[in-house]
């Protein structure tokens, strides 16, 4: 695959065009940090207690499902210490699986993934606002299309202002993005934090976590079990997107594992820790039928004050997301266009801050007017169906590439290889069958945005054809 130069200060001329590599190791590991926490920290205590139907079998749950993520982990990282470079996965299948396997992702992560990402986050990063500020949630229009409503609140607009504000800030230079990223990072893991300590400090148990005092709709045992893995899969849903600061991180060969070690040993820790918390501070029916477990928990051992900073945080823990998803999601149009593969001015690079400024706004546009549609709920779903989908392709390369290119550089080879691909390939691959069963309208939509991708490929293919694989 044809990749652009990139240098490694930046004390380059103005008058280039490349990605700097300007992130040293704890940016990167902030990257890493706020791309997998996001607001299901706060959530998704509940859904999983309702699928388990004890503690014992919550903490098992988040035991298999870590163990399963880390899996994941040490597959990207021994493909992002062996091709650093600008797009991560688009990169990986391209080389592994061939230009096709990499444009198709792309293109579902450039025009629809990145931009449903976005619109997601602003719009959670406002919902924590509104209930700060209620006359925000006022509506200014409403209107049915068919069976469906369509409200229109000052939440929407704001949302898209800020989703092209962190835009802006992106093109800044990636160092100084970097450090933005690390202090967001550091007021997020602070928040969950101050809940850890609270709840250690200011309460005793409650007895009830250890008993079953909820009987799960899955039918209990395994079922039950993997009912609540799916959601800590998903929580741990983000460690792949490092992999498209490639180009721009130093020493990649090392500081991208170790990034994703530190990243996800912080990230488990938190996990692990918060949702002692919440058990230990509730009853199990109480985080079983909690609307926002973290919400319930602040309150009753700080009262409204305390539910007041928590919103904070959680809008705070959003907008670290939404600024590290900006960041790593514009690589892959990004890299797409340095290819030959989609529009040029998408691969245009801002000369003296060296950011993907064309990437930036194609990305940064759609997102905000996905966000004032209010639609992009409906969108989730296929998004992690997709997402997921090429995350277990991203696996299977590390195969593929073992096979077929022995004597490629590995700086790091993932530990307990096969074993470890094969875990994560069979339970990402599971995971995407559910959803598909579960929701196959939507699971189909998706395949088909994936499918429109292909006419795409062989026009701008036929115009410009790929270089040869390095």
């Amino acid at each position: 695959m044809s990749t652009a130069p990139v240098r490694e200060s930046g004390a380059d001329s103005p008058e280039s065009a490349d990605l700097v590599r300007g992130l040293g190791l704890w940016q990167a590991t902030a990257v890493v940090v706020s791309a997998i926490i996001g607001t299901g920290v706060f959530l998704v205590a509940a859904p999983m207690a309702r699928a388990a139907g004890s503690f014992a079998v919550v903490l098992t749950a988040w035991v298999a499902g870590t163990a399963i993520a880390l899996a994941g982990m040490l597959c990207f990282a021994e493909l992002g210490a062996a091709l650093p470079q600008a797009g991560g996965l688009f990169a990986y299948l391209t080389r592994g699986l061939g230009p096709l396997w990499g444009f198709l992702f792309g293109w579902a992560d450039s025009l629809l993934l990145g931009p449903v990402a976005f619109a997601t986050l602003a719009a959670g990063f406002m919902k924590f606002t509104g209930f700060l500020f209620p006359g925000l949630n006022a509506p200014w229009l409403s209107a049915h299309v068919g069976h469906d409503a369509f409200e229109l609140t000052a939440t929407q607009p704001l949302a898209a202002a800020v989703i092209l504000t962190l835009m802006a800030v992106n093109c800044l230079s990636i160092s100084k993005g970097g450090h933005i990223q690390l202090v967001l990072s550091a007021l997020k893991v602070t928040a969950i934090v101050f809940i850890i300590l609270a709840g250690v400090l200011l309460t005793k148990p409650t007895g009830g976590a250890a008993h079953l005092v909820w009987q799960p709709s899955t039918g209990g045992g395994l079922v039950a079990m993997l009912s609540a893995v799916v959601p800590v899969m998903w929580a741990y849903n983000g460690f792949q997107f490092l992999g498209n600061l490639g180009a721009e991180i130093r020493q990649p060969a090392k500081n991208i594992p170790r990034a994703l070690f530190l990243g996800m040993l912080i990230v488990a820790v938190l996990y692990l820790l918060v949702n002692f918390i919440y058990f230990r501070v509730l009853s199990f029916r109480q985080v079983a039928l909690s609307k926002d477990v973290a919400s319930d928990v602040v309150n009753s051992l700080l009262g409204l004050t305390g539910a007041t900073w928590l919103t904070i945080a959680m809008g705070i823990s959003a907008l670290a997301t939404l600024h590290a998803s900006l960041m790593v999601s514009a690589r892959v149009p990004y890299a797409m266009a340095r290819a030959g593969l989609f529009f040029e001015w998408v691969g245009r690079v801002r000369s003296r801050a060296r950011s993907p400024i064309g990437a930036l706004m194609l990305q940064g546009a759609l997102g905000s007017l996905i966000a004032l549609t209010g639609s992009f709920e409906q969108l989730l779903s296929f998004y992690v169906f997709v997402m997921w989908l090429f995350m277990t392709l991203g696996s299977f390369t590390v195969i593929r590439l073992r096979l077929t290119e022995p004597q490629l550089p590995r700086p790091y080879r993932a530990w307990g290889y096969p074993w470890t691909a094969i875990v994560f390939i069979i339970a990402a691959l599971a995971l995407t069958v559910n959803l598909w069963l579960e929701q196959p309208v939507r699971s189909s939509l998706g395949v088909l945005v994936i499918l429109l991708g292909v006419p795409f490929y062989f026009y701008k293919s036929a115009r410009r054809p790929l270089a040869a694989p390095e």
